[in-house]
């Protein structure tokens, strides 16, 4: 654009005409005096051939003194001529060829939205098509991205059509060409050596984002080993949850499966990068899904809690006994079994001898239990000892990570030729393009336009969890061993859940014998767990006795013992005062003050097994014995005194998640 600077002396004016103006070089267009040109050059000044006669101009005015101040005063912001009609862009419909319709840049933001859709195979036309609607809502074209062009999205188009993730025919050198050409994309990268394996962090801008959106006073968890059987190397992913609990990838680590103790060497790169954009954020806690996860790595460098996800062994359990064993009910009853035997050992009350017991009393179910003795049997161990150790976190979490676990195998693992996943080039350049767009579309508010270019890859929803909370009490049945649950997608369809009020509950439908946590089990679960046929998760069991442990062993510094005291009250008065057993109502989300929070974490449990923010994702709303509160109460007026103690005792509770996402909204 144009400008004619003014000083004053104090001030300083700067003129800013759009390029297409103000001059107008079409047919009766007026054209300034002072801006005749010569006819015969080759390239006349000011691009006369597209000045329209667009009036859009705007004054920058700003004190010398204060040069990072400025004042910006739009005279005209409409792109339109001197009769009020658009003059270039695609609302002119008089532009002749492209060039009044070229746009100098975009926003990345719309870049980023043009790339995604492309990537998964909207057409050039449908992304124009949908663009020029929206411009003509809104009355014309007013900022730069109102003025993309055909030219440009298919000039993109062309380029995702030719490139071509194989760079070199050697894999390593291809990975390295890779990564010299997307610098932006990676946090981490060393290759292989004499003495470490090699290991890549990519984490696009998306993805640190929504790491600094979702993840600051929150949970990062983790899913350690996608595609273990089937990829060159696995996946280790970091996930975020939105405000739908829905979870996030916000970096992918891919390194050799017999290097997956290698967390030391990137997580200080990962937790560099993102205080270097935001230099206040603080995780609130980090999900393992691995006992060999370097605990101690992570604490020291998050400054953070630790918890542990069982989810992926249950998955696997839950699968194989479908898959193996044939009668319903003795399936039933060993994941009974094998649910009991968690439980125990989180609860400090089981060791190895109820797996070996579970073996001895199963013994004529030889498939599954040839599969668990070879399989999960030498792994008991170090399951029990981490188990023992850390807080476990709650089903909602579990669901989120296993639907991301899913979607992805969906969005990655879907070539027809699987030689190609032996190949790490093609898996770094689908998981930054084809699969990052589909997450970056799972958050764009604009998707529903586009839905009937949907595939299975592109379809995601709500979890599990939140389908449950959907399902009408009336809907369900539950009858001593066996709870029914009302089908809302097939009229008269009725799903029988064998073992209603455990996590280990065996459903008959589809999502459930894939080795799911399906919305009819959660449903189930809940209904038992407010009737009291049901006793409370294992998640909550710790967190009371993480209270009750605050209570009666309290710090011996008078600020930590204050904020141990507050934290439980808070806690217990929220809990309280939020759900009303009586009347039957339930919250979903309980956000816990970020200072509390904090104590939690630096102060309260400083010992090797912290039980504070751990904690605090209990979130699965079903109901809670009255002895477990009216237990902690007591305790409460012990240590501090009828007079100390602000909260009123509640007969009955929900078992309910105290999610850390106080900076989620």
């Amino acid at each position: 654009m144009g400008y004619k600077p003014k000083v004053d002396g104090i001030l300083e004016y700067i003129l800013y005409w759009c390029s297409f103006g103000p001059d107008d070089h079409r047919k009766g267009g007026i054209v300034r005096p002072s801006r005749n040109y010569a006819a015969k050059r080759k390239t006349p000044a000011g691009r006369p051939n597209t000045k329209r006669g667009c009036v859009c101009h705007f004054i920058v005015k700003r004190l010398i003194a204060e040069p990072n101040v400025a004042l910006v005063i739009y005279n005209q912001d409409k792109h339109v001529d001197k009769k009020g009609l658009p003059c270039h862009g695609p609302s002119d419909k008089k532009a002749a060829g492209t060039r009044a319709m070229f746009a100098p840049y975009i926003s990345d933001e719309l870049r980023l939205q043009i790339l995604s859709l492309l990537y998964v195979g909207v057409p050039v036309e449908t992304i124009m098509q949908q663009h020029t609607e929206i411009v003509e809502k809104q009355g014309g074209p007013c900022n730069r991205d109102d003025l993309l062009t055909h030219r440009y999205v298919r000039r993109l188009e062309r380029k995702i059509r030719r490139s071509t993730y194989e760079l070199d025919s050697d894999d390593d050198v291809s990975i390295a060409l890779w990564v010299d050409n997307h610098r932006d994309h990676i946090f981490f990268y060393e290759d292989f050596s004499d003495t470490e394996p090699f290991v890549l962090g990519i984490q696009t801008e998306w993805q640190l984002q929504q790491l600094i959106r979702f993840g600051n006073g929150s949970i990062v968890a983790s899913d350690s080993r996608f595609g273990t059987n089937k990829l060159k190397y696995p996946i280790y992913s970091l996930v975020v949850f939105d405000s739908n609990n829905n979870a996030i990838p916000i970096a992918w680590i891919i390194t050799p499966s017999f290097a997956s103790g290698e967390m030391h060497r990137w997580l200080g790169a990962l937790y560099d990068r993102v205080h270097t954009k935001d230099p206040t954020w603080k995780l609130g806690g980090f999900i393992v899904d691995d006992p060999s996860a370097d605990v101690l790595m992570i604490r020291e460098v998050f400054q953070c809690s630790v918890m542990i996800s069982f989810w992926r062994v249950r998955h696997a359990w839950h699968k194989n006994l479908v898959d193996r064993c044939s009668d319903a009910n003795i399936c039933a009853e060993m994941s009974r079994r094998l649910g009991e035997a968690v439980s125990h050992v989180c609860r400090g009350t089981g060791d190895l001898e109820l797996f070996e017991a579970f073996m001895e009393d199963f013994v004529d179910c030889s498939d599954f239990l040839d599969y668990f003795r070879a399989v999960w049997f030498p792994r008991i161990g170090a399951w029990i000892e981490v188990l023992k150790a850390l807080p476990m976190a709650t089903s909602e979490v579990s669901v989120a990570i296993e639907c991301y676990h899913h979607l992805l195998k969906l969005r990655l693992l879907n070539e027809k030729d699987s030689d190609i996943y032996q190949r790490a080039d093609w898996l770094v350049d689908k998981l930054g393009t084809k699969v990052h767009s589909y997450y970056w579309l799972d958050e764009f508010t604009g998707r529903e336009n586009f839905a009937r270019y949907w595939k299975d890859e592109w379809r995601s929803g709500l979890t599990s969890w939140r389908r449950a909370l959907q399902i009408p009490d009336s809907d369900v049945l539950i009858d001593g061993k066996y709870a029914k649950v009302v089908s809302h997608k097939r009229e008269g369809k009725v799903h029988t859940i064998l073992n209603p009020g455990s996590e280990f509950a065996i459903c008959d439908c589809r999502w459930s014998r894939m080795g799911n946590l399906c919305k009819h089990v959660i449903k189930s679960t809940k209904i038992s767990r407010n009737r009291g046929l049901a006793a409370p998760s294992t998640s909550l069991f710790v967190f009371n006795q993480a209270l009750t442990s605050i209570l009666r062993h309290p710090p011996h510094d008078s600020v930590i013992r204050d904020h141990a005291i507050a934290l439980a009250v808070c806690i217990q008065t929220q809990l309280t005062g939020l759900f009303d057993h009586g009347k039957g109502r339930t919250t979903s989300c309980i956000s816990v003050p970020s200072e509390h929070q904090a104590a939690a974490n630096s102060d309260l449990f400083a010992s090797d097994e912290p039980v504070g923010a751990d904690t605090y994702m209990i979130n699965e709303n079903q109901s809670v014995s009255e002895n477990v509160f009216v237990n902690l109460s007591s305790e409460m007026h012990s240590v501090l005194g009828e007079d100390n103690v602000s909260y009123g005792a509640s007969g009955s509770a929900h078992d309910s998640l105290l999610q850390t996402q106080v900076n989620t909204d």
